[in-house]
């Protein structure tokens, strides 16, 4: 039987700075899905990359004195490391420099155009940079964007292509009544539906070569580069065969999206208006999730108050940071990381937790030799209630369904007080409870995926020994 395909995509991060703990979240949320798709059964395309286009871009080369190109180079690789430093799994990589991009993102514009969504006016408006976005004066604080305080904002007076989003009000709310479950969470689904039945305006989808160069040429006209948000929202599709391969294309979408609050509009609307535009189904699914604060401030890159997660992995390890993530920053609204809390969720739960009942059960079952065990699959002890957490993104909630797992455990050896016990009678306790921590493993694969094949590969054998501690507790 052929297997079901899940498609799975984050949004691109721009390479203007190097990778931040905030971005960490998505792709780590991400993975999470994705392997547990592919413990369901599923045959899962994961999709992660760069965007590489835009003014931001194109100031931080100028600033730095090298070709854009070159500067992406870099920064594309920092990101690519994270599949080693967080143990990812997504099997595509994207750049929106690649050549099959840019010639999707130049087929796509040829589609729209010809739909008659594209047209040429001059305008004037107030662009921030760090949206890369232009701004209407009721979303600004004091002149400036909310979201990029210390940014001054461009003031753009040019002739550009525009895109019609404005005729797509009725299809995008048809779309949203249609499909419930849309944008999770609900109350995101909410505010999208609110912007759309507010009006929508048309907005610029080029820019003047000769002002911004970095981009990627409008067809048929040199003189205009391509908007960064309409060439990057097109890898969701170049990803997966696009124009050209449109039988693989259609064998994987539509498909599930991850993007942070801050991409609501160009993520949940502008780009579901451009597939209808070009004649394309829409996404699946589009998963809104939270940020990461610093002491109640919003971790940004233009703040400088980022965190490194490669120095975070160097001194803790992979699957404390991916659990910290998941467990402790909620998945729909913001959450806050301080190193204080950090070790506190270590020891309690991984150290004084799922480490100290693994060791305990260990040491008991290397006094004995244990019946043949069974093979276990993920698809027989996985619960209703955990996979119903996963499939709407509540990872923390999926967790602590695992924890009430180790919890019973742990009372159980209090209960029975094993250590008293010897030969078969240990033996028949050891059988009840060995394979509870076999389940416990198996359900930590898509979460804390090396830990989970430690403890499985060390309670296969009718001999299990005792191993060094799984988490050390820290200071």
């Amino acid at each position: 039987m052929q297997s079901k395909k899940y498609y799975l995509t984050t949004t691109l991060p721009y390479v203007n700075a190097a990778p931040h703990i905030g971005f960490a979240l998505e792709i780590v949320q991400a993975d999470t899905v994705a392997r547990y798709k592919v413990l369901s059964g599923h045959d899962v395309f994961f999709n992660f990359g760069t965007d590489e286009h835009g003014k931001k871009i194109y100031d931080k080369a100028v600033e730095l004195k090298i070709y854009p190109k070159k500067y992406c180079d870099e920064y594309a690789a920092k990101f690519d490391q994270l599949k080693k430093a967080l143990n990812l799994s997504y099997n595509n990589f994207i750049r929106t420099t690649d050549p099959h991009h840019i010639e999707a993102a130049q087929e796509f514009w040829r589609r729209c155009n010809a739909n008659g969504d594209i047209y040429k006016k001059n305008y004037k408006t107030k662009y921030c940079v760090g949206c890369e976005l232009g701004k209407t004066d009721s979303e600004l604080e004091n002149n400036h964007c909310p979201l990029h305080p210390n940014m001054e904002l461009d003031i753009i007076e040019e002739e550009n292509y525009f895109f019609r989003f404005s005729k797509y009000q009725n299809k995008l709310l048809e779309l949203y009544e249609d499909n419930a479950k849309f944008v999770i969470p609900d109350y995101r689904l909410k505010e999208i539906k609110e912007f759309v039945k507010n009006g929508l305006q048309d907005f610029s989808v080029s820019r003047l070569k000769n002002k911004m160069p970095w981009g990627i040429d409008v067809p048929d006209d040199p003189s205009h580069v391509m908007y960064v948000w309409f060439d990057a929202l097109v890898n969701y599709i170049s990803a997966i065969g696009w124009p050209k391969d449109i039988e693989t294309f259609h064998s994987w979408w539509p498909v599930t999206q991850f993007a942070g609050k801050d991409n609501l509009r160009q993520q949940c609307a502008i780009w579901q208006a451009m597939l209808l535009s070009a004649g394309l189904p829409n996404s699946k699914q589009i998963f809104i999730h939270g940020f990461i604060s610093v002491g109640g401030q919003k971790i940004s890159k233009s703040l400088g108050n980022v965190i490194d997660p490669y120095e975070l992995v160097s001194k803790y390890g992979t699957d404390p940071i991916r659990y910290y993530l998941l467990k402790e920053i909620p998945s729909y609204s913001d959450g806050d990381y301080s190193e204080r809390r950090f070790k506190e969720v270590y020891n309690a739960d991984l150290a004084n937790g799922l480490g100290n009942l693994v060791a305990r059960v260990a040491r008991l079952a290397s006094k004995v030799t244990l019946e043949e065990l069974p093979i276990i699959t993920f698809e027989k002890v996985a619960p209703a209630k955990y996979r119903e957490a996963l499939d709407e993104f509540r990872f923390s909630d999926a967790l602590g369904i695992i924890w009430d797992m180790i919890k019973a455990a742990d009372q159980l050896i209090d209960e029975k007080e094993p250590w008293k016990l010897q030969g078969d009678s240990l033996k028949a306790f050891l059988s009840e409870i060995v394979p509870d921590i076999r389940e416990i493993a198996m359900l930590l694969q898509p979460f804390i995926p090396d830990t989970s094949d430690k403890i499985l590969t060390q309670f296969s054998q009718t001999n299990i020994q005792s191993e060094k501690p799984l988490f050390p507790r820290i200071i």
